[in-house]
């Protein structure tokens, strides 16, 4: 058994890695700072910045207050909106695939240590869950990088988004930065590719102290 458990430390590492990497995913998805508009007109937003996120955007008012709110008003997007750009369509259907395709990369990586841990020494079913995982985990970094990289571009050429009146926005802010979920974004990336690299390296000892079950 000491042979099998010593070829996967890499691999327990990528499950490491995939955890965190997959929470980040989700963190990302959820929050609502993804692009941080700051506005001249303060009549409406009274803080004089707003946050675009991939579900809704959002500022603090002392005028329009959203339910369940305190000085803060929400709207969120809806299929109908042709105003909203393709990049706030595009992340939210990569972010919500790369939330299941790496859930299914850790049940995957699971599957395989459990094996190795209990020194089942069965080299087809280890190395072909350890791929499958590995392959999980770079599919759902790509479905994060793409998404994060697209408004990121967005946010450095300062680009304007007509929201309809309801949305009490206006079309292009004065300035524009990038906000938490674009680096939380980033940091799932790197940990996510990590994690599918250090899976795919998986090579089978070819001796192992342990009983093969055919």
């Amino acid at each position: 058994m000491s042979s099998l458990v010593s070829t996967s430390h890499l691999q327990l590492a990528a499950f490491a890695l995939g955890t965190v990497g997959w929470i980040l995913c989700t963190v990302s998805m959820g929050i609502v700072e993804w692009r941080v508009w700051h506005v001249d007109n303060t009549t409406i937003i009274s803080s004089g910045i707003a946050w675009v996120g991939i579900w809704k955007v959002c500022f603090i008012s002392y005028l329009h207050v959203s339910p369940g709110y305190k000085e803060q008003f929400c709207h969120k997007f809806s299929g109908y909106d042709s105003s909203i750009p393709p990049e706030i369509y595009a992340a939210q259907g990569l972010l919500l695939i790369a939330m299941c395709v790496g859930l299914l990369g850790l049940i995957a990586t699971i599957f395989a240590l459990r094996n190795v841990y209990m020194g089942i020494a069965q080299k087809t079913l280890i190395t072909r869950f350890f791929l499958v995982g590995g392959f999980f985990y770079i599919l759902a970094g790509l479905c994060v990088l793409i998404p994060v990289s697209w408004n990121f571009y967005s946010v450095t050429h300062n680009q304007s988004i007509a929201f309809p009146p309801s949305y009490h926005m206006p079309s292009s802010p004065a300035a524009q930065e990038a906000g938490a979920a674009i680096p939380i974004g980033i940091v799932a990336v790197i940990l996510l590719l990590l994690s599918g690299t250090f899976s795919l390296s998986y090579r089978f000892p070819v001796t192992a102290n342990t009983i093969t079950k055919s």
